[in-house]
């Protein structure tokens, strides 16, 4: 694949941002993309090693080495076609996937990994500027009719697939637009919307209907839904959002990440009436929560001009290199550096947050820390988190933002609806063929799974389309992926 000697030839190279200063003033992606001739010969690095690891790092089992080879030779149109065939929306993968792939690669164990992702998004935009991405709709349609509930990448997945195979598919989505978590919760300068609305024009040109602001189980009624559809598909994901239940979370100041997000997702698009704005304009902000969705906090809040932001960490900071405990071809949790944390940010580790502080009037004015430490137990006990005495301290803050996760699916449909839950309080369906415990329905993405990454709920609902279509019509020709692949679940 790609160069036989390519990957002693070439180093990794990577896109290069915007500075600082100039890509904070506005929510535009501010990435500046390789050459061709560099991404030919990023794609060059990739080795014949006999087992492409990377195909086990990738929940949508992507031919990896097979576009690589495509893109080193100049074969744009080939490699578009290769990435399509297991990946339903590169472009947004492209952007926003962690990459287990790349931790998987092969030359990553002793060698910088291929550019895996990079290449994914190059190939993707090169797709739709040379016009490769056309609607593809059936040639012949079934009588069969599917709802798919949500309209995040796995229920997207989900409609793309059932659609392909000659069903009349249509998404019900509760918000106004289209898009789920890809509109209202990655920040613009991580994925511009219009290239959520590129795809759509295809889908919709596809032939699937979309509904907006169409809440099943409030003003669409779950019977209405069972009489008009042949089968149901439940992708809304886990929405739920982790509280703190600490003295003072109630006080004005501490907001949900994502309340901060999609009011600021919806501002850039133009909308402008909410109960309560939330900014962080000339403001102390503390960004509580080390993932990906406390870094998008940190670049918004960046962009909207704040005072500091400081980030807290419950987990100790994780190593720069593998640890022994996640070896390859493993996914490793060591120390994530984003473009937001180069923005600007003070991050902290091993802290613990104890108290909110607020004022009469019931505003936030600062909070309470203490540090702690995760005491390692023998064999596979989860390690003890304990306080360290004498490390209380007071921070100023007006604005303190939660970015813990999500605890699981909202309940109200699922009660409606009549459907088993796990002990996580998700979806509780067969891994087999994503069937509930009521016929007829099936479920994908975190709402089967809990919270996880966009490549595995693209995975969930291709999945998903296959077997709801076997339902349907008593086999399927749609792709079916091995779902026991759980190599890089996190």
């Amino acid at each position: 694949m790609g160069k036989t000697t390519g990957f002693l030839e070439y180093k990794r190279a990577d896109e290069t941002y915007l500075p600082v200063q100039e890509r904070v003033e506005n929510y535009k992606e501010f990435t500046v993309p390789l050459t061709e001739p560099e991404l030919k010969k990023q794609g060059g690095r990739c080795m014949d090693c006999g087992i492409p690891f990377c195909h086990s790092g990738c929940p949508l089992g992507n031919l990896i080495p097979d576009f690589n080879d495509m893109v080193y030779k100049g074969r744009w149109k080939e490699a578009a076609q290769i990435l399509h065939s297991t990946n339903n929306f590169p472009e947004f993968t492209g952007r926003l996937c962690p990459a287990p792939c790349e931790e998987s690669c092969v030359l990553g164990i002793n060698e910088d990994p291929v550019s895996i992702e990079n290449i994914e998004k190059n190939i993707a935009e090169k797709a739709f500027e040379e016009g490769w991405v056309n609607a593809q709709p059936p040639k012949e349609r079934t009588t069969k009719t599917v709802a798919v509930i949500g309209s995040g990448p796995s229920g997207l997945a989900t409609a793309q697939q059932l659609n392909r195979a000659g069903h009349t598919v249509t998404v019900y989505e509760r918000d106004a637009k289209i898009g789920g978590l890809l509109r209202y919760g990655i920040p613009d300068f991580k994925l511009q919307k219009d290239v959520i609305d590129r795809r759509l024009q295809v889908l919709e040109e596809e032939g699937i209907i979309f509904k907006t602001n169409s809440e099943v189980g409030k003003n669409i009624s779950v019977e209405k839904l069972k009489s008009d559809h042949d089968a149901i598909v439940l992708c809304g994901g886990a929405t739920i959002k982790r509280g703190i239940p600490i003295k003072g979370a109630h006080l004005k100041g501490v907001y949900q990440a994502m309340d901060f997000l999609k009011q600021n997702n919806e501002r850039v698009d133009g909308f402008q009436e909410w109960e309560e704005i939330i900014m962080a304009t000339d403001k102390n902000v503390v960004v509580i929560g080390g993932g990906d969705t406390g870094s998008d906090c940190i670049g918004t809040s960046n962009r909207h001009g704040a005072t500091s932001v400081t980030n807290f960490e419950i987990l100790a900071r994780p190593t720069i290199e593998r640890s022994e405990e996640q070896p390859w071809p493993y996914f490793p949790m060591r120390l994530k550096t984003t473009s937001s944390h180069q923005e600007g940010v003070e991050r902290v580790f091993s802290i613990s947050t104890r108290e909110f502080l607020g004022d009469q009037k019931g505003n936030l004015t600062g909070l309470v820390t203490v540090e702690v430490e995760w005491i390692k137990k023998p064999g596979h006990v989860r390690p003890e988190l304990k306080e360290v005495k004498g490390t209380e301290k007071k921070w100023e803050c007006d604005m303190a933002l939660l970015a813990l996760g999500f605890t699981g699916p909202e309940k109200t449909l699922i009660d409606q609806l009549g459907l088993d839950t796990d002990m996580r309080g998700n979806i509780k369906a067969d891994p087999s063929n994503h069937k509930t415990n009521v016929d007829g329905i099936f479920t994908a993405g975190d709402m089967r799974r809990g919270q996880s990454l966009i490549v595995w709920a693209i995975s969930e609902g291709r999945e998903a389309a296959h077997h709801v279509d076997s339902y349907l019509m008593g086999t399927s020709q749609l792709p079916l992926k091995d779902l026991d692949n759980d190599l890089p679940r996190r």
